[in-house]
């Protein structure tokens, strides 16, 4: 009967997978079906709706097609330059006719990325045509689009908020001495605080100093920007007093918004989509004509020439080997650039960096990798653009450009190196455990997680740590024509924003992406009309946008999301914090890789968005013990 029944099980284990491959074929074929019709319809004339639901990213991640067909919580991503697109092509088409900003759900995309944006939407109004800007809460990101808009709506329960840079973040020092695990640390630069948090209770005067530099730093930026797009906005009353001005109307935030400039209109959605109704006509279904953001983006691919300029993006953490769009794996990046060289022909290279760093390893093998392109290539010129993070590892592979360009916003530096190890001896002795063994030589099993690192091995690692960080110096000093001696004093692990950056001479001047790729066509010696962008990265899965296409709801018939509320900005994610301290739990478990690697840099960890390439199975025990 045994027998029977293990030949039952197999039977049906076949089966089962059978189905399942016969449920992929199914889904791949439908695909491959609809995928091969022609470009989405636009309509004649209508409003773009730019529905903003979710964050803002240089390269979005693959979308696991299971949990889209699950129904598990992931969170929506645009591509910064397909936006960019879609509202340059916007401005000069005479089929849109005005722009609809939804801004309910809007999560932010970091500084550099929202500037970014608002300069576009400051082009559709520089072309004359309306922009129309609706959420039930404005923060700082969806405000400083929203300043660019014609008009600006807010709910009648809504409100607008300005709550600035800056914020906690947790210290895990002496919750780790109690439990006994030593936390050895080993790094260079006075500034490079990213192991603070496992070996302090709170920041050091260096950190604060820096981290408080840089705050006010892109928070003048921010003010600037949205002062000279809102002029009417009474910025300094709403900074410095906002409950005064509140109760004031009657503890009313929209209407506060509205007496101090920061809004035009307080209404419903069903009033903005009759507003648009106005300027671009009505709809049964959505209340005005929209034409959808992807119909649109799809039907406006961008022209160009016959002359090559390839666009590698190093995007997310930097980590070693291959890894998914959204993370930097050394070898994948390489990889693309080998292909891209051995089937095309380039005139110039743009390198897009927007990563915190990673490790020391793979931020050296993409830096070669790049340079080897642009040796195969004929020694063709690469231009660097630095996005949102350019820091620490993505300051590393940027020594590989002949010119360097980053934006005011642009967070960059952190020339420093660490390393951390934790060792549990004293978590052993807690639970009157023993740690014993032999060994042959002064290294035998270190690093000795169980019974702490010995002296030979803790000098090892701080003498490769000095290395490292002795190489950065010399590669930044070679690259830059700055004397090593200067390098040491604006390094030491210091983070500085884009426009200190250029003073200090660790970039070349200010420019977006477009501006970088006019530069390496300039350098190219290669007119700008003759130019046709080749994106070297890895194509979507398939599979997994058609899932994600299949199950997404229409986005002009209903909202993706729930509305933020003013008081949901003010309240924290408790799953984004938990994503936080997971990924910080995962870097001080991976052992004693080099990492060049600004974990103080506002990185934002959002639900389905984590900066590791896979979850973690600390993630899921977490996970588990929070839902008791």
């Amino acid at each position: 009967m045994r027998l029977l029944r293990g030949a039952w099980k197999v039977l049906v284990g076949i089966k089962d997978a059978l189905v399942l491959l016969l449920l992929l074929l199914f889904f791949g074929l439908l695909y491959m079906v609809l995928t091969a019709s022609p470009n989405p319809v636009v309509p004649g004339e209508g409003a773009l709706h730019l529905d903003l639901d979710g964050v803002i990213v240089e390269q979005p991640e693959n979308i696991n097609p299971f949990d889209a067909l699950t129904g598990a919580e992931t969170v929506p991503q645009h591509r910064l330059r397909d936006i960019v697109q879609a509202l340059e092509t916007a401005a000069t088409d005479d089929r849109v006719s005005a722009v609809a900003l939804d801004l309910d759900g809007f999560l932010g995309g970091g500084q550099t990325a929202v500037a970014r944006v608002a300069d576009a939407i400051q082009t559709v109004r520089d072309a004359d045509k309306p922009v129309i800007a609706y959420a039930t809460g404005y923060g700082d990101d969806a405000y400083a689009l929203a300043a660019h808009a014609s008009e600006i709506w807010v709910h009648p329960m809504g409100g607008a908020l300005v709550l600035g840079p800056g914020g906690s973040r947790l210290y895990y020092g002496d919750m780790l001495r109690r439990f006994g695990v030593n936390v050895n640390v080993f790094r260079v630069g006075e500034f490079k605080s990213a192991v603070e948090p496992f070996s302090e209770s709170e920041q050091s005067p260096e950190a604060r100093e820096a981290n408080q530099a840089l705050a006010d730093t892109l928070f003048e930026a921010w003010r600037e920007d949205v002062a000279r797009a809102r002029p009417e906005a009474d910025l300094d009353a709403i900074i410095a007093t906002p409950a005064d001005l509140v109760e004031a109307a009657n503890n009313d935030l929209a209407t506060a918004a509205r007496e101090t400039g920061m809004v035009d209109e307080i209404g419903t959605r069903a009033d903005w989509q009759a507003r648009l109704a106005e300027l671009a006509g009505e709809d049964a279904d959505t209340g005005f004509q929209a034409i959808r953001l992807a119909n649109w983006i799809a039907a406006n691919p961008r022209q160009g020439g016959g002359t090559n300029i390839g666009v590698v993006t190093v995007a997310g953490t930097i980590v070693d080997g291959e890894a998914p769009p959204g993370t930097a794996g050394g070898e994948t990046i390489a990889e693309l650039l080998r292909e891209a060289s051995q089937n095309h022909d380039f005139s110039a290279l743009v390198v897009r960096v927007d990563s915190p760093g990673g490790s020391a390893l793979a931020s050296e093998r993409m830096r070669r990798a790049v340079l080897q392109f642009s040796e195969a290539e004929g020694d063709i010129p690469v231009v660097v653009s630095m996005g949102n993070l350019a820091a620490s590892g993505g300051y590393w592979v940027a020594m590989a450009g002949d010119h360097i360009m980053a934006e005011p916003g642009t967070i960059t530096g952190s020339i420093g190196v660490f390393s951390v190890i934790p060792t549990f001896e004293g978590t052993l002795d807690q639970l009157d455990i023993g740690a014993d063994g032999v060994t042959t030589t002064p290294l035998s099993g270190e690093p000795d997680i169980f019974g702490g690192l010995s002296p030979e091995a803790a000098r090892l690692i701080q003498s490769g740590t000095e290395d490292i960080y002795r190489r950065f110096l010399s590669l930044v000093s070679e690259n830059r024509s700055i004397p090593v001696e200067r390098v040491a004093e604006i390094a030491e692990g210091r983070v500085w924003a884009g426009g200190t950056a250029r003073q200090l001479g660790l970039v070349d001047a200010f420019g977006t992406m477009d501006d970088a790729i006019a530069e390496a066509a300039s350098r190219a010696e290669v007119e700008a009309d003759d130019v046709r962008i080749l994106w070297i990265e890895q194509p979507p899965d398939p599979f997994a946008e058609f899932i994600r296409n299949w199950t997404r709801e229409d986005e002009d018939a209903q909202q993706t999301s729930a509305p933020r509320d003013i008081w949901t900005m003010l309240a924290p994610d408790p799953r984004a914090i938990l994503a936080t301290v997971t990924a910080e739990m995962q870097l001080l478990l991976d052992g004693p890789a080099m990492q060049l690697r600004c974990l103080e840099c506002p990185v934002e960890v959002l639900p389905g968005r984590s900066s590791a390439a896979e979850e973690t199975t600390l993630q899921t025990m977490l996970m588990a013990w929070l839902r008791g």
